[in-house]
């Protein structure tokens, strides 16, 4: 740690409100807000989260609680007369007031020639894709932990590694994707029939992590004592035994050709992301692209 990471540390947080207004359901704004906040050190920002707001009698509630808690808003609105609204109230009162989505789509419709609908809530319509979603977490879940590998072969991805690799929500948050992900544990002493290994149609992955990193989430989640006496002679918390795990995982990575992905410092957001990324090339690859 630098001496002006301590000096950070060592000064009061900086408190404000922020205000999140959106005509849907704010969870693209949640995230884009998340994202944006990471990014300063010493803040403690009291979110107020204000969704579906979709009337000019809600849209003056909204405004009268910016009114009694003034703090920066960032605003998803597509309805022109309740941005006016907004935008008007936070003019007069002098409170900076951002619509985050404005850039990207200002920047498409230029590009596309095209004018945008102005319909709050299309990303969650009851389209096809939204069903695709909903069929992928179905399938996650019922391939689960290797729970059945009847119809695993139509899996998107499969996802293989050694127990707290984070194989089971990867696989949900691809699933929020419509990608069809199923995951398989590798268990000291529990076999697999080799087949499951061998389709030809889903792109498999290996995930890895640290011994020590692994060791340590494996105490958390069980709640292990150090101390207790039959705390070392748990294989399963034992940093050694862990090791050979991943030696042994590895190797059939390997035998298989499979990507690998070390999950030790990555979120399960980071993790998928990846998994995006390996599907795509293998699709490009598949067409005859990036060869």
């Amino acid at each position: 740690m630098t001496d002006a990471d301590i000096m950070t540390d060592a000064l009061p947080k900086k408190r404000f409100t922020l205000h999140l207004v959106s005509d849907a359901t704010g969870h693209t704004l949640q995230g884009l807000a998340y994202a944006c906040l990471a990014q300063f050190d010493g803040i403690d920002p009291d979110q107020k989260f204000w969704p579906l707001i979709r009337t000019a009698r809600q849209m003056e509630r909204v405004c009268e609680r910016i009114r009694e808690q003034p703090g920066p808003v960032l605003y998803t609105l597509v309805d022109a007369d309740l941005r006016q609204i907004l935008q008007h109230f936070c003019h007069e009162h002098n409170v900076p007031c951002m619509p985050v989505m404005d850039p990207v789509i200002k920047g498409l419709s230029s590009y596309l020639g095209m004018t945008p609908k102005g319909v709050p809530g299309l990303q969650y319509t009851l389209d096809e894709a939204y069903f695709q979603r909903i069929e992928a977490l179905d399938f996650a879940l019922s391939f689960d932990d290797g729970q059945n590998f009847t119809g695993i072969e139509e899996a998107d991805v499969i996802l293989v590694g050694v127990s707290r690799t984070s194989k089971t929500p990867t696989c949900i948050f691809l699933a929020r994707r419509g990608i069809r992900a199923a995951n398989i544990p590798l268990v000291p002493g529990v076999t697999h029939p080799d087949h499951v290994f061998r389709y030809e149609g889903p792109l498999y992955v290996g995930l890895t992590e640290r011994a020590s990193h692994l060791a340590n989430i494996r105490r958390s989640r069980l709640k292990a004592d150090p101390n207790d006496p039959n705390y070392k002679a748990n294989d399963y918390l034992d940093t050694d035994c862990i090791e050979d795990e991943i030696r042994k995982a590895r190797r059939l990575f390997a035998k298989h050709g499979w990507p690998v992905i070390d999950v030790t410092k990555r979120s399960v957001e980071e993790t998928a992301a990846e998994v995006l990324s390996l599907l795509q090339t293998n699709k490009d690859k598949k067409i005859g692209f990036g060869e």
